[in-house]
């Protein structure tokens, strides 16, 4: 559920620039390659499918999964951090930034479980 909590707070991040600064995206958009704009792309579905893969994914991989899109997930948000961002973009950011890094280390320290005995 964090993934969802996270992507909700992705999405409502952007909706805000738009408010604030409406032709940030525009910019933006006209310096940015195919290949970038590719690469943000994949970026974000895969933090998009972490909510589904989360559930669906064994253990192992699963834990995996968690902490590259976690460790990925901050550092896209960090970078995207100016000092000319509104004040409400950085704390938007850093609910993102707090909750990504809490996957990592839930997924980090996360033990798969026993069996009871029967």
């Amino acid at each position: 559920m964090l993934w969802v909590f996270v992507v909700f707070n992705y999405l409502y991040a952007d909706i805000v620039i738009l408010i604030f600064r409406p032709g940030a995206y525009e910019s933006m958009a006209g310096r940015m390659s195919a290949s970038v704009a590719l690469g943000a792309t994949l970026l974000m579905e895969l933090l998009l499918a972490m909510a589904f893969l989360s559930r669906v994914l064994e253990y192992p991989v699963n834990r995996w999964f968690n902490i590259v899109a976690g460790i990925v997930g901050t550092a896209f948000v960090a970078v995207t951090l100016g000092p000319r961002a509104p004040i409400v973009y950085w704390i938007l950011s850093s609910v993102e930034i707090a909750c990504t890094l809490f996957i990592v280390w839930y997924a980090w320290t996360w033990r798969p479980e026993t069996p009871l005995p029967e």
